[in-house]
């Protein structure tokens, strides 16, 4: 019926264009019909035939065109409908869901977990402190995983497959540099804290197993540039992807470490390794609280640095799209698990950190255990290598959002380079002023970790509700 309708409409168009009768022919017929003499009358049938066959050609030539333009048009229509289709149909390639989830932990557990111990310390100093500080976590981590969930949401509903594109189709082409500026600031606090972490661990692993002592200006200008600088020039950077696992295997070594050497009591008043710390990072633990005294705007510091603790919020459109069978049920069960594990090993970490140490929890708190500890300096071992080669991968995306923010469209390996040097420069130099990594975090948290993990997601899904799909509205 359809196809007898286009059809149709593609005749009645073509006809459009054949040629009118002449008048000599119309005035010719009507003589004839009454009976007159016009003296044109006599050349009416002839003129006639040659108009017939005129016709005749101008009909093939109608039907050939129209089927010509009805195939370009039913071409036209089913590739718009395979297309259709496959976007709103599950992809039965890629990821499997626990795949997902150990990927999406990986990409939220990092060293600056590490740091969690201090932001508690910062407004308690006894163990009372935990229960505030767990239930901001939770607060964190539930919300975290709920807006990481809405740019799936987003991603699903627009067809994105970027954080940036989710925001163009769902709000605005025009305010796409705020998510790429949100962007590069958190990966740039996330490269500067590595660096920082590197330049205080490096001294502690080459004074335990190499007799050597170095200063933290040393360590970090020789990692930078033995180690850093011919990794972050690398052209491809896939053969780095496996190291990546040794991240996540080392957190979770750390979190058991440091739960061992916190039942042992070698850490406590009397402990075999309490001797061996300065008295900044001895445990040292406060008077009795309450929790009006804990709560304090000191608080706030550990709310700041939640708020980059869970963020992994700039590849939630990759984890959608690589997830096999990409339905949105199947999404939130990865984001469910991933959030809750990660979750769990935060508060494992800042609490047997925090109840170890107390009040003298050093911004990163494996600087709080002796060198002569062999078991958490594998600790520092394993983080040091996640941290060295998840250095040029990070970094890759503080160097690409720079040049995206200035809209830079030739990108030659000269250009590249020169912009790596001078960006890991600065980063070095930045490393070597500042020293306190739970102000970092807790600065990175307050201002563009904000943003990212929870204001630009909760906007961007409100805006695809009202422009693109009204009847999400119910949601």
């Amino acid at each position: 019926m359809r196809f007898a309708v286009l059809l149709s409409a593609v005749l009645l168009v073509e006809a459009r264009r054949l040629p009118a009768i002449p008048s000599s022919i119309q005035r010719a017929r009507v003589v004839t019909l009454r009976g007159g003499s016009d003296s044109s009358a006599e050349d009416w049938q002839n003129q006639a035939a040659s108009y017939a066959a005129s016709t005749e050609e101008k009909v093939d030539d109608a039907i050939s065109s129209g089927g010509t333009i009805l195939a370009e048009a039913v071409e036209d229509v089913t590739n718009k409908v395979d297309a259709v289709i496959q976007d709103a149909t599950p992809t039965d390639e890629g990821a499997s869901i626990p795949n997902e989830i150990f990927n999406l932990i990986k990409s939220i557990v990092g060293a600056g977990v590490l740091g969690l111990p201090a932001g508690i310390a910062a407004f308690g100093g006894t163990p009372l402190a935990l229960i505030p500080a767990i239930t901001l976590m939770a607060i964190a981590g539930t919300l975290s995983g709920y807006c990481f969930s809405l740019i799936g949401r987003t991603c699903a509903y627009t067809g994105a497959k970027s954080y940036r594109q989710a925001w163009e189709r769902a709000v605005s082409p025009k305010t796409a540099w705020i998510p790429a500026a949100a962007c590069f600031m958190v990966t740039s606090c996330s490269v500067l804290a590595y660096s920082m972490i590197l330049s205080v661990t490096l001294p502690s692993l080459a004074k335990t197993f190499l007799g050597l002592v170095i200063s933290r200006t040393q360590a970090l200008l020789g990692v930078t540039t033995v180690a850093l600088l011919p990794l972050c020039l690398m052209k491809s950077l896939k053969s780095l992807g496996p190291f990546s696992l040794v991240g996540i295997c080392g957190m979770f070594y750390t979190c058991g470490a440091m739960l061992l050497r916190f039942l042992d009591g070698t850490y406590g008043v009397d402990g075999r390794f309490t001797a061996d710390l300065p008295s900044e990072l001895s445990p040292r633990f406060g008077a009795p609280e309450t929790i009006s005294d804990l709560l304090n705007p000191k608080i706030f510091l550990l709310v700041s640095m939640l708020s980059t603790a869970f963020m992994a919020h700039y590849n939630a459109p990759k984890f959608y799209l690589e997830l096999k069978n990409n339905t949105l049920p199947r999404f939130n069960t990865v984001v469910g698990v991933s959030f809750f594990v990660s979750f769990s090993l935060f508060v494992a970490v800042a609490s047997v950190g925090f109840a170890t140490f107390g009040k003298a929890c050093a911004g990163l708190v494996l600087n709080n255990y002796s060198t002569e500890d062999k078991v958490m300096s594998l600790s520092r071992i394993a983080v040091a290598l996640s941290l060295l080669f998840s250095y040029p991968l990070a970094f890759v995306g503080v160097r690409d959002g720079l040049l995206d923010i200035l809209n830079v469209q030739e990108r030659p390996d000269s250009l590249l380079n020169s912009v790596t040097i001078g960006l890991l420069s600065v980063i070095t130099v930045l490393a070597y002023l500042l020293t306190d990594l739970s102000k970092l975090l807790a600065f990175n948290g307050a201002t563009w970790g904000n943003a990212l993990t929870y204001l630009l997601p909760t906007y961007m899904f409100i805006s695809c509700a009202k422009n693109l799909r009204p009847e999400l509205k119910k949601e």
